[in-house]
């Protein structure tokens, strides 16, 4: 008569199996918490890096419309209308004019 009155959750264990895979399911939230907090870290630190100083204005001439912008750490370039790619150091100062000749 004691039997009965256990309570059923006493005897009750998991089955091996169940186990491994409660254990798997408890890393793998650890994991992709910390996976989360890295990226977010990554995040915060290159999004507050310093942007490459520019000048205010850019001078095309020719009438050129930009089309596209590209900049690295030591120049800048703007495609423009004519097909054309100016580019100039970060004072502003034209280095290089490239014609884009595409095959009919």
């Amino acid at each position: 008569m004691d039997d009965d009155i256990k309570a059923p959750l006493d005897e009750f264990e998991l089955p091996p199996s169940l186990k491994l895979l409660r254990h798997l399911v408890t890393v793998l939230t650890v994991v992709m918490i910390i996976g989360v907090v890295v990226i977010i870290g990554l995040l915060v630190t290159r999004l507050n890096d310093t942007a490459v100083a520019l000048p205010d204005t850019i001078t095309l001439g020719d009438g050129s419309v930009p089309v596209a912008f590209t900049q690295t750490q030591n120049w800048y370039a703007v495609v423009t209308s004519n097909d054309e790619i100016q580019i100039f150091d970060l004072n502003g100062t034209p280095v290089q004019t490239i014609q884009v000749k595409l095959p009919n």
